[in-house]
């Protein structure tokens, strides 16, 4: 199997706008967009919103990814979470198809024939989204209602579909379901209910379909979801998370896995900088160098053959000091990857 390279999605956003600014500027424009108006028309949204995104992911694109996350510049959780809350205050938590939809991919939509022409092919999207175990927790928190948590995983499933891609210069390859949580904090289900409400959020067809974790101390219990392509986890600032899945299980299961090649725990570098009396260094010092990446996508091909799926940084760059590292820490982990393919 071809190994591709992604990324998780969360990017810096530029150095020229407040986030205050900017998640003003994305609520008012998933409102508008849900109601069918053309945001480009409104300057404050157009500068602080629109513009944001399609130069963020274009910016994405020219590291040379094989498969390009929207720029995820809004808090995770709050891209579904702040549409949950809404339909709590009417006694539900099933949010709206109309209503379902992440606002970047809408805007990616619109510009795909300019972007794809400038990178000089269709556009291979990966969509994430936060999972309905971490929204659960977010939201309701460790008591278990199954009936919300399967309402959970309705409206985590729309969001999903709204988000899949398929015109002549784009096409959605990957929707992520990001469990960050799953392994630290769990909701007390049984492993059944568990594997129902992942099946139920992953009813999707004409995409691989991820889950991203940060431990893998679980995994083994995802395996059984059906309809799970691949599970991903970070190695690069947790080499210890490789220990829990073998090639075997993943035969067993059909599977494939994605696994973190490069750090992205951007204060433990920079702290570990500091312990080495950088005080304030640039993107080449804090971004790993290409050897030490290689060498983890050596170590993952080498223990899962062609069960390895996926390969990029462990994590989102959101908390990245300047747009600019994070592009550096995709670039090189692009090269590291692909020369040890080569």
């Amino acid at each position: 199997m071809v190994v591709h390279v992604d990324d998780v999605g969360s990017f810096p956003l530029p150095s020229c706008i407040s986030r205050q600014v900017f998640e003003q500027a994305y609520v008012q424009a998933r409102e508008a967009m849900i109601n069918g108006k053309d945001i480009r028309k409104d300057s404050f949204l157009l500068g602080n919103y629109y513009n944001v995104v399609v130069d963020s992911f274009k910016k994405k694109c020219t590291a040379g990814l094989d498969v390009v996350n929207y720029p995820q510049h809004y808090d995770m959780h709050r891209q579904v979470a702040d549409e949950i809350l809404k339909v709590m205050e009417k006694g539900s938590f099933l949010v709206d198809e109309r209503r379902a939809v992440l606002p970047e991919v809408q805007v990616l939509k619109e510009e795909a024939k300019e972007i794809s022409q400038e990178i000089g092919g269709r556009i291979a999207l990966r969509v994430c989204i936060a999972g309905p175990m971490e929204l659960y927790l977010k939201v309701v928190g460790t008591a278990f209602y199954a009936d919300v948590f399967f309402m959970f995983a309705e409206t985590v499933r729309r969001f999903a579909h709204n988000s899949i891609l398929n015109t002549k210069h784009i096409k959605t390859e990957v929707v992520s379901l990001d469990e960050p949580s799953f392994g630290f904090q769990d909701i007390p289900a049984d492993r059944d209910s568990l594997i129902d409400v992942l099946e139920k959020a992953f009813d999707l067809a004409g995409v691989a379909k991820q889950i991203h974790l940060h431990s893998s101390s679980k995994v083994t219990d995802l395996l059984e979801v059906r309809n799970l392509d691949v599970v991903s986890f970070e190695f690069g600032a947790s080499p210890r998370n490789i220990e829990s899945l073998s090639r075997k299980l993943l035969d067993e299961a059909d599977k494939h896995v994605r696994v973190g090649i490069a750090r992205t725990d951007i204060d433990s570098l920079l702290a570990e900088l500091r312990d080495n009396g950088i005080e304030k260094p640039n993107a080449e010092q804090i971004v790993e160098g290409a050897e030490v990446i290689r060498k983890r996508f050596q170590a993952a091909k080498t223990k899962y053959g062609d069960r390895l799926a996926f390969v990029g940084p462990d994590c989102g760059l959101g908390g990245w000091p300047t747009q600019e590292s994070a592009l550096l820490l995709l670039k090189r982990t692009v090269a590291a990857a692909k020369e040890s393919k080569a």
